[in-house]
């Protein structure tokens, strides 16, 4: 199946061209493994492990876990469903030649848009600024941050990551569509 390839913008290539330069092996070692945590495979056991334990709680309680869950799952396989039809090669390896400098290699070298790290912490931080709204400060900021190592690695231009993260926000406005959260008719909490 033919792929649309996609090109990094100006912007892309000046951010990854800054971070090349200024790689330090001690901020990649340390970033790789803080991006571990916007991986699908430990939020996937995260988000069973919290559903499983949900099961004990309040049906409110259940929901919130139910509604989080579908927000990680959902948010696993868009990027691998959108990553099959679009090719755009990763920073880490158009950027880097030479000495990494710490900057490892980041997934297959043509799935570089969008970023799936980035669209789950963006259906994340909008899913926690929904069901906690006093948290929804907190929850933005780190997930940016967080959705930020992916630039920082190299494994994504900023482009991917800024689209990752605003389709995982639409993803889980589409999820929410302003009827999961609320109980079932004539259910009490």
């Amino acid at each position: 199946m033919a792929r649309w390839h996609v090109q990094p913008t100006t912007l892309d290539r000046e951010v990854a061209r800054i971070i090349a330069r200024h790689a330090k092996p001690p901020v990649e070692h340390a970033t790789s493994t803080v991006t571990v945590a916007a991986d699908d495979r430990p939020l996937l056991a995260a988000a069973a492990g919290l559903w499983l334990l949900s099961r004990l709680g309040s049906g409110h309680r259940r929901r919130q876990a139910d509604y989080l869950a579908l927000n990680v799952v959902v948010t696993a396989a868009v990027p691998r469903i959108l990553k099959h039809f679009i090719a755009q090669q990763r920073p880490d390896r158009t950027m880097v030649h030479g000495r990494r400098h710490g900057i490892p290699r980041s997934g297959k070298a043509d799935d570089a848009f969008p970023s799936g790290h980035a669209m789950h912490v963006g259906a994340l931080s909008a899913a926690v600024a929904r069901l906690w709204p006093r948290s929804a400060p907190i929850a933005w900021a780190a997930g940016g941050l967080l959705a930020a190592t992916r630039v920082v690695v190299l494994a994504h231009w900023v482009s991917d990551v800024v689209a990752g993260f605003m389709l995982g926000v639409g993803v889980e406005h589409i999820l929410d569509a302003g009827h999961v959260l609320k109980p079932p008719a004539g259910e009490r909490d």
